[in-house]
């Protein structure tokens, strides 16, 4: 299983930015796929989770500014993330499972700046 993320960057408060995920090696129509962040000096968080038919669900902390997405044809996990905050700044990992055994991605960095 491999999960390569990419389209993080700089970007100042206010802005917008998307992230990606490419997803191999796992039926992944059938698979849930999440989005986790991790600032510095803190633990990793769960930020928005999509499942296999589309629901989706949020950190409250990114409702209504952060919007997940998947394209199966694609086999790929978005995240749109809009109004960003300095406290959006982290480390963004993608993440799904297998069997009982959870795989992540490389993680892609996005830093909320003026």
């Amino acid at each position: 299983v491999q999960l390569q993320a990419s389209g993080g960057g700089l970007v100042q408060p206010g802005g917008s930015l998307r992230v990606s995920c490419k997803v191999r090696g796992i039926n992944f129509g059938m698979a849930a796929l999440a989005w986790y962040r991790q600032a510095p000096g803190k633990q990793r968080e769960l930020v928005a989770g999509i499942s296999s038919d589309g629901t989706t669900n949020y950190a409250d902390s990114v409702k209504g500014r952060f919007t997940v997405s998947r394209d199966n044809i694609w086999r790929t996990v978005y995240l749109q993330m809009n109004s960003l905050r300095e406290e959006d700044t982290g480390v963004y990992y993608c993440k799904t499972k297998r069997g009982g055994d959870d795989y992540w991605g490389q993680g892609t960095l996005v830093t909320v700046s003026s």
